[in-house]
């Protein structure tokens, strides 16, 4: 038997009309039947076209407000009968049910209506239950019925009839009834995620994924699934890589906790700050983030939290780097930016990030709440005798809000509103501040007044002592070990200040 089939009749119930007109004129021409419903049975006779309602075929009219048209044995025996088997054939004969060769359903737009503010009576009356179970049944007849699930594929669908003159191939109504699925499983995880208050339970559907170029590494596949357009407008460069991804991720999480700042600018490196500084000018702040660690910005990720002005933007024409990013450009900065072609510039929307963190795990997935913290001046607890000043304290805060965002383990420096090191991702808190100091001495820095953050406490006072022969006189931490008075004596002895946070920042 040939697995082409050729479109004799259609049901067509749809939300969006938008697109409709040529596929109903199309099916017209090639002398399709076409059955409707509702509004879209009133969209098609405005078209002058012929269309049969469904109470002729059912003899029940649309009843309950709208809530059943199409559920009926006559509607869903046209669509999933079985063309080949003789009992269904006979069937179909015997209960006079007409075949629906086509089907061409958009839902009820659900997640907009959330979205909306709409009330939960509105919300509810946007769950639809006609047409997905068209689309289900279409679906799993797919042998024999073309099922269009979306205005997205509304387009498709006329492209095939024109091109073959009413008929589709078995691999073509596949392909449509794997997107059907698709948008079927995506309505119903947006209604049970509109539903359910059991963190227990975790069920995500993303509509639409990028291919990347590639993963990780160059032999690795890699793929996006998100709304990218919805947070950033991409002024110029190569399309962003997986790893570009993850820096965007590093460096947009990092600029949140400086939001509300002076201009500041940071430069990440492999999901790590190697610059950030505050100062009364985006350029000012660039040039000394630049200087934190200039070797680790070449091909970095650069981002700042208020306008990129023409000064910084010359500034940064002369560094190598992968990505700029920030809420607004001046149109000069973009133009001198855009010299390098591949450098890609975004402008960040104010979207509020998900609560909610994913990351695969062994078999399954680790689901945790975003780390919303943010340690203020209000949280600090002054354990030693002496306190921080004010400049100091200012200084505390800014190195917790980067160790925050640093891989654990780590240590980091700060002194003037400025990163002057740190040391990250390592197996020791010991071997993190060696990192650090390396890394400050290495770039000239003066460690003599500068403060310490450190993401967890100290087990032992090794790390405050370390960090004092160095030049640190104040530093933060979250405090919780049961020998924390051995830091703290440590401190008293030698007038270092040290401040409790009470929350640890792990980052793993």
């Amino acid at each position: 038997m040939s697995t082409t089939k050729t479109i004799q009749s259609a049901l067509i119930s749809v939300f969006s009309k938008d697109g409709l007109e040529p596929i109903v004129r199309k099916l017209h021409e090639q002398n399709v039947t076409i059955y409707s419903t509702g509004g879209t049975e009133e969209f098609i006779n405005d078209l002058g076209i012929p269309v049969v309602p469904v109470e002729e075929v059912t003899s029940y009219p649309s009843i309950l407000g709208g809530r059943v048209k199409t559920l009926h044995p006559k509607i869903f025996g046209g669509i999933l009968n079985r063309q080949e088997n003789e009992t269904d054939v006979q069937q179909m004969r015997e209960f006079e049910i007409p075949q629906l060769d086509l089907v061409i359903v958009d839902l009820y737009p659900f997640e907009k209506t959330v979205a909306s503010g709409a009330s939960e009576a509105e919300i509810i009356e946007k769950i639809d239950i006609g047409g997905i179970s068209l689309i289900r049944a279409a679906a799993k007849n797919f042998k024999d019925t073309v099922i269009v699930a979306s205005v997205n594929e509304y387009s498709t669908l006329l492209d095939i009839i024109s091109a073959q003159n009413g008929s589709t191939t078995l691999e073509q109504r596949k392909l449509l009834a794997t997107k059907a699925f698709h948008v079927s499983s995506h309505y119903d995880t947006a209604i049970f995620n509109y539903f359910n208050e059991d963190d227990t339970y975790f069920k995500t559907s993303i509509s639409e994924g990028q291919i990347l170029r590639y993963g990780e590494n160059p032999h690795q596949k890699g793929f996006f699934f998100g709304e990218f357009d919805k947070m950033f407008s991409k002024l110029h460069g190569k399309e962003l890589s997986y790893n570009n991804l993850l820096d965007v991720d590093a460096a947009v999480n990092l600029i949140l906790e400086f939001k509300n700042n002076e201009p500041t600018f940071a430069i990440l490196k492999h999901n790590n700050a190697c610059g950030l500084a505050t100062r009364s000018t985006m350029a000012a702040a660039y040039l000394a983030a630049l200087a934190g660690d200039p070797t680790s910005a070449f091909g970095g990720v650069l981002i700042a939290n208020g306008k990129i002005d023409t000064t910084t933007a010359k500034e940064i024409n002369s560094l190598f780097c992968e990505v700029v990013i920030a809420p607004a450009f001046d149109e000069e900065a973009v133009s001198i930016l855009s010299e390098k072609k591949n450098r890609i510039i975004l402008v960040q929307y104010d979207v509020e990030l998900p609560n909610s963190q994913v990351r695969t795990c062994l078999n399954g997935l680790l689901v945790q709440e975003r780390n919303n913290i943010t340690d203020e001046k209000d949280h600090l607890k002054v354990v030693t005798n002496s306190a921080p000043t004010a400049q100091e304290i200012d200084d505390l805060i800014f190195a917790s809000k980067i160790c925050k965002n640093t891989k654990s383990n780590t240590i980091v420096f700060a002194k003037n509103s400025t990163l002057v090191a740190s040391g990250t991702g390592q197996t020791s808190r010991v071997d993190a501040l060696k990192q650090a100091i390396e890394k400050a001495t290495t770039f000239g820095f003066d460690l003599n007044g500068a403060v310490m953050a450190s993401d967890a406490f100290f087990p032992f006072p090794d790390c405050v002592e370390i960090a004092h022969n160095a030049g640190i006189t104040a530093v933060i931490q979250p405090g919780g070990s049961i020998k924390d008075e051995l830091s703290i004596n440590f401190c008293n002895e030698n007038k270092v200040s040290m401040v409790f946070t009470g929350t640890r920042h792990f980052k793993h």
